[in-house]
């Protein structure tokens, strides 16, 4: 084809891509059609009565905090959704209004080219027949050429035709597209420019009240496990470290104790560096001996179960004195109703958000885990919940916002497989997987403000992150 026919047949297939575009898409965007829009950032709806929901780690491979939060939709929400929607409308409509602006302006240029061309067509058509009346005068290759160039001619008439009416087309187009914006122009005014930056100023206000609730979150539900990180390799296979969960943020001392028996020795480190480093800074030789890997230390006191025996004592780092001890009642002793790997663990002191707490097991139970809350001046038991999970098949337990969360074993391939909520005094049965990279636990506990489990896996201390899933009441939650 020559360059005047695919210079025309370009404009032509652009105008059948517009025209095509606009009889598909202008009832949408006028909402003449019931079709929804939908953009690819659309968010899964949530139930207003939900509230924040907040998934947060201790930290990432970084070191740094992590939260995910979910807002809770509200009315609002809806509004502003409708406005930038329009916003967005409005902005295409201005973008295709001016590309229909170009277009016509490219559109009249090449329309008058075609209308010149057209005369030259019929001129050439009128010659062609004076030339044809006289061919006989003329040479029969120079007759043929004219001919083929008049064939190649021929087919551009309708075409011109069909060009003339697309030109009007475009023109109308044009026209429409010119009362759509104004009509949407008047929309958002009366709708308001103002509310979206009301708006906007809202959600800054929400969003700083919810970086001040995020300091004071301290309950959630169990979601993830990840880790370990290998912190130090020392010790027998068995034993205990910890750090005090209530102690203040410039207080970071690491207490360490090796052996589930026979020992009375607690070495302590001013800080996770010392410890790696095995600077100790005190060695405290206890009255008694202790039984198992269990023990707590929780606002500057040690609590410990006193060896061949029921007896929980409360120990003081401060005055190197006992400051309590009660014997724990009916609570299963010396190897009756250990976990899985053994060790004299049958009672296990724990804290979490809410306190302290004993898990151990009963005769009158079945043999099956008992969960106490104890006061921890007095080690008086507050309360207790009887579960139907048989304490010799735990591998560990911790306890994390009131919930108890118990392992189906101490060896490789051990995950999370049982809660029990204190709050609700129901159970479930999980599925959270960790990694034992050491292949036996003997020690897992919980601390609530390092967000994070403290392991002695063969003896190598180490720590688990824990994602937390968190719900915040709203103010109009009831």
């Amino acid at each position: 084809m020559s360059p005047p026919l695919l210079k025309l047949g370009a404009v032509l297939s652009t105008m059948a891509l517009i025209s095509n575009w606009m009889s598909q898409t202008l009832p949408s965007l006028v909402g003449l059609n019931t079709t929804r829009i939908t953009t690819a950032d659309t968010l899964t709806q949530i139930s207003p009565k939900e509230g924040w929901q907040v998934y947060s780690s201790a930290q990432d491979p970084d070191g740094r905090c992590i939260c995910t939060v979910v807002a809770p939709e509200q009315n609002l929400c809806s509004r502003d959704a409708k406005s930038r929607q329009l916003r967005q409308l409005l902005e295409k409509v201005q973008n295709m209004s001016q590309s229909i602006e170009v277009l016509n302006l490219r559109t009249q240029r090449d329309f008058q080219y075609v209308l010149k061309m057209e005369t030259q067509m019929k001129g050439l058509k009128a010659k062609f027949r004076q030339i044809e009346d006289d061919r006989k005068t003329l040479m029969t290759k120079h007759f043929q050429e004219l001919k083929e160039k008049m064939d190649e001619l021929l087919p551009l008439i309708p075409v011109l035709e069909q060009y003339k009416t697309d030109a009007k087309l475009i023109t109308q187009f044009k026209e429409e597209i010119r009362n759509l914006s104004t009509v949407l122009t008047g929309i958002q005014e009366e709708i308001g420019a103002y509310d979206y930056e009301e708006l906007h100023q809202r959600v800054v206000n929400l969003e700083t009240r919810l970086r001040d609730c995020m300091k004071k979150l301290t309950c959630g539900k169990l979601m993830k496990i990840t880790g370990p990180i290998t912190v130090k390799i020392s010790g027998t296979r068995f034993g205990a470290w910890m750090t005090d969960p209530l102690a203040s943020e410039k207080n970071n001392r690491v207490w360490y104790m090796d052996s589930y028996t026979n020992n009375k020795i607690v070495r302590e480190y001013k800080s996770i560096a010392d410890f790696v480093s095995g600077a100790e800074s005190r060695t405290y030789n206890l009255p008694f001996k202790w039984a198992g890997t269990n023990h707590v230390v929780y606002n500057g006191s040690l609590y410990f179960n006193k060896y061949q025996s029921n007896i929980i004592i409360k120990y003081s780092f401060d005055t190197g004195r006992v400051l309590a001890q009660r014997s724990l009642e009916y609570a299963g002793f010396h190897n009756v109703y250990p976990y899985t790997w053994g060790g004299f663990s049958d009672i296990d002191l724990m804290a979490d958000e809410i306190g302290l707490w004993a898990v151990y097991a009963t005769n009158q139970n079945a043999g099956n885990i008992v969960i106490s809350q104890l006061n921890q001046d007095t080690l008086e038991v507050l309360q207790s919940w009887s579960t139907g999970y048989p304490k010799r098949s735990a591998g560990e337990s911790f306890m994390i916002c009131g919930t108890l969360y118990v392992t189906n074993s101490h060896l490789t391939g051990a995950k999370v497989y049982y809660s029990y909520s204190t709050k609700t005094s129901t159970y479930e049965y999980t599925d959270i997987p960790f990694h034992n990279q050491y292949f036996h636990i003997s020690m897992l506990d919980y601390n609530a403000r390092d967000r994070a489990l403290y392991a002695w896996n063969n003896g190598h201390q180490v720590l688990f992150n824990v994602t937390l899933f968190h719900i915040i009441k709203t103010e109009d939650d009831t």
